[in-house]
């Protein structure tokens, strides 16, 4: 390799043991092909066999150790480690209790997929009423794109090489954190990371940007920043610590955010909800005679429970018009689990 003067990186060599028995066929062509054909707005001509050659996945009658990766039946039969392993704790710190653990294997594909699917469900989709809006906006703990983006890039980038550990997700109270094998490589910093692009295994992330899994012109950082810019609660940037083995991201929550942000319901409002509780309804008159406030404060209290859905206001405008408890009313402002 010195002599011809070219790298060969590790996921374009052929893979060890391995045989085209080896790879999942059914895989290829019931989810990748049929998803290759939507995006690209083509056609794919030939048999999968030929397909695979095409992308690298196979070499000399052989699969690859990225056809492996990404198509083979049980990648970790070859690749032990080659895995998402994510706690997921109660708390802020890995001291508290563990509420679950789990351990994401197959292909490439499905590791992404299952990993994301899993997040999704375990965190937080908060919503909250805006001036203006009829329903109600969902707000996510995490940028739904950068959780996803970071699964991606663990997988795409890590250093299969280094079968001495695994991709490790930890799921705390106020922040996700992401481990993986492999550094960045030297001139890329945390600083510069959203100007620079570098691909450990570049067979790997051809055949996952064709199919839209990372961004092919190396935008995903750019994303994430922006994601973060944008997203209601403002939540910190995205914290990147590397070391020339590891690299460790951390995204944090908006959870306590949202949380702070709440409005507590005074005790004027309490009082009418008990009030309507027994008697079923409210009018600003009683409010006024149950508060002894005057007609400006109460109706700006009545405005707010209306608000934030926790009274029905019945009929328009006139002495008619009365107030009842919202049956879906659980509390202040909801927030429930991803769909």
């Amino acid at each position: 390799m010195a002599v011809e003067g070219k790298k060969i990186y590790w996921d374009e060599q052929i893979c060890e043991g391995a045989s085209l028995e080896d790879i999942d066929w059914k895989s290829v062509e019931d989810f990748f092909i049929p998803l290759y054909e939507k995006l690209s707005e083509r056609g794919v001509i030939g048999k999968s066999k030929e397909l695979l050659k095409s992308l690298g996945c196979i070499k000399n009658n052989e699969p690859t150790n990225a056809g492996i990766l990404l198509f083979g039946k049980t990648p970790q039969k070859f690749f032990i480690n080659s895995y998402i392993a994510l706690g997921r704790y109660k708390g802020k710190e890995v001291f508290g209790e563990k509420l679950d653990y789990k351990e994401f294997t197959g292909n490439v594909f499905q590791q992404i997929d299952n990993c994301n699917s899993y997040l999704v469900e375990h965190t937080a989709l908060m919503s909250k009423l805006v001036p203006g809006e009829v329903r109600r906006r969902d707000i996510p703990e995490y940028g739904r794109f950068s959780v996803r983006e970071l699964i991606t890039n663990a997988v795409c980038h890590r250093d299969y090489e280094d079968q001495g550990g695994k991709i490790i997700i930890k799921a705390f109270d106020d922040k996700i954190e992401f481990y993986n094998i492999g550094g960045l490589p030297e001139w890329i910093t945390p600083e510069n990371i959203t100007s620079e692009q570098y691909s450990r295994n570049p067979t790997i992330a051809k055949v996952l940007a064709k199919v839209e899994y990372i961004e092919e012109l190396g935008e995903g950082w750019d994303k994430i920043i922006k994601e973060h810019k944008e997203h209601p609660l403002n939540p910190k940037m995205p914290e990147i610590k590397s070391t020339k083995n590891s690299t460790f991201v951390t995204l944090f929550s908006t959870k306590e955010k949202f949380e702070k942000g709440k409005k507590e319901l005074n005790e004027r409002q309490k009082a009418s909800i008990d009030f309507v509780r027994r008697n079923n309804r409210i009018t600003a008159m009683e409010y006024r005679e149950l508060n002894d406030v005057t007609k400006k404060t109460a109706t700006r209290d009545l405005h707010d429970l209306v608000e934030r859905e926790i009274f029905i206001k019945i009929g328009r405008t006139g002495k008619g018009v009365y107030y009842t408890l919202n049956p879906i009313y659980k509390g202040d402002i909801r927030g429930r689990k991803g769909t």
